[in-house]
């Protein structure tokens, strides 16, 4: 492998969360149901939660830094009835109420493709008035912003354009299809990207706040959601990431998107990574917004178990790659464990290639590594539903590895699950749950010299868009910086 020049290191990351109960029923899964049972809003109602429980929840929490997700072993579950205090903003990022996030929505408009009811613009945009976040023209743009009235001929016909409710029911606008003609602009789409760009926005406003990083410096930015922006002639032709940048005021960067499914924040890191370490830009912000064709996604699991609807928030995630500083945790590009083509597409032999392959290149054992970051999600969302507990069977494949390889005892196994592996506490969109929701707090340990070596790893399912057969993966390794 060439030699790097650069240490390419993670500066930070950062996350955000939106409470929106009131566009659960435009997940993908509940507007089908919607649409052959228009009851089912009125079954919904009752299941959604309210933002104190949401913010209360403790996956959140740990999504946002406020708990170590190892501590949720430690809280009885079902986790969705843990009432304790709830907390809007923590170490690693913020959970938004509905009301505010609207207001987000129409910053991120920039072809007034969202009407909002003007008592409710007011009362959104002094909502937003204490937010460190959002400049005061913002604020004023969205009391301004065109009154409802113009677009509720519009809202009633669905081809035309979505109403947007909140938790409670009230009407307080209407999301406009862009173009008559191209089912790529209709209107449900462009919630989706919208929501998209909001969410990614948050999470990097954030990072660079915290991070004290003047937006000028940043040269690059990735974007690697799964939203698919453009039209009719180019579905899904994308650069959310040129218009994330725009929002958050790089305005030296340019930056485009990269697509791999779930897999596409661990290729983007390890793309930000070389980006830096061959000179091209000293700091590459990658980001990811929401995933809103997810929310609800199980919707009838947990219906039929009598519990809340859990996916009801939306998720973004911002990370800043750049210059070894003597300080961040060093992303070692020579770590990268990938999955070729020629490889096989079962679960273990994913593993193996992402895991034992660049172990065993690097000359490390499985326990060399404190902590390994793959599928998170949550499994009080998957198990109602019967996808199991995701992140659990990963770790018993990769303990199991370690069995194979003699590196541990068969009963030693629940043990190195325990110590090395996570619970699942990531929202289930995609993309978001894959290995990165623990950046933030490998960063901290990792840092203060509490952990020495964290894997992440990303895996995609490729066959979703019928093009393939096959599975993805890739993985590297991040590493306390021996300088600091």
């Amino acid at each position: 492998m060439p030699s790097i020049a650069v240490k390419p290191v993670i500066q930070g990351a950062r996350f955000f969360l939106a409470h929106t109960p009131g566009l659960v029923r435009y997940g993908s899964k509940p507007s089908r149901e919607i649409a052959k049972d228009p009851g089912v809003v009125e079954r919904l109602a009752p299941h959604l939660r309210s933002w104190d429980a949401a913010a209360a929840y403790p996956p959140n929490q740990a999504f946002l830094g406020g708990i170590f997700p190892d501590d949720l072993a430690a809280i009885p579950r079902p986790w969705f009835q843990a009432f304790g205090p709830a907390v809007r903003r923590h170490p690693h990022g913020e959970i938004m109420p509905e009301e505010e996030f609207y207001a987000l929505l129409k910053l991120c408009d920039r072809f007034d493709l969202l009407a909002l009811e003007p008592s409710f613009a007011g009362e959104a945009a002094a909502l937003l008035a204490e937010h460190p976040d959002v400049r005061p023209e913002e604020r004023a743009a969205v009391a301004e912003s065109p009154p409802l009235a113009a677009g509720e001929a519009e809202a009633k016909d669905p081809r035309r354009a979505l109403p947007l409710n909140l938790r409670s029911g009230r009407l307080v606008g209407c999301i406009r299809r862009g173009h008559e003609d191209d089912s790529t602009l209709a209107a449900d789409i462009l919630l989706e990207n919208l929501a998209c760009k909001a969410t990614a926005t948050m999470a990097l406003r954030l990072l660079l706040r915290d991070r004290g990083v003047d937006p000028r410096a940043i040269g690059y930015v990735l974007n690697c959601g799964e939203e698919a922006v453009g039209d009719r002639y180019q579905r899904g032709g994308g650069n959310l990431a040129k218009a994330v940048a725009e929002m958050c005021g790089c305005g030296e960067a340019t930056g485009s998107d990269i697509k791999a499914f779930c897999c596409a924040p661990v290729h983007a890191l390890v793309v930000a990574g070389a980006l830096v370490a061959s000179g091209v830009h000293r700091q590459v912000a990658v980001v990811a917004g929401c995933s809103l064709a997810k929310l609800g996604m199980k919707f009838q699991g947990h219906l039929a178990k009598g519990q809340p609807v859990l996916e009801d928030v939306l998720a973004g995630v911002a990370v800043l790659v750049g210059e070894d500083d003597g300080q961040s945790p060093v992303l070692r590009l020579d770590s990268v464990g990938r999955h070729p083509v020629r490889a096989e597409a079962s679960q273990q032999r994913i593993l193996e290639m992402l895991v034992e392959d660049p172990l065993r290149r690097l000359g490390l054992r499985f326990a060399d590594v404190d902590k390994y970051a793959t599928e998170l999600h949550n499994p009080e969302v998957t198990e109602p539903s019967g996808s199991g507990n995701v992140p659990l069977l990963n770790y018993r494949l990769i303990a199991a590895m370690a069995v194979r390889a003699k590196e541990l005892d068969r009963a030693a196994l629940p043990g190195f699950v325990e110590a090395h592996g996570l619970p699942g506490y990531s929202p289930t969109q995609g993309h978001i749950a894959s290995a990165v929701p623990f950046l933030g707090h490998a960063w901290d340990r990792l840092t203060s010299g509490r952990m020495q070596r964290a894997m992440f790893l990303g895996k995609g399912s490729l066959f979703l868009g019928r093009m393939t057969q096959m599975s993805d993966g890739l993985s590297f390794i991040l590493e306390h910086n021996p300088r600091a």
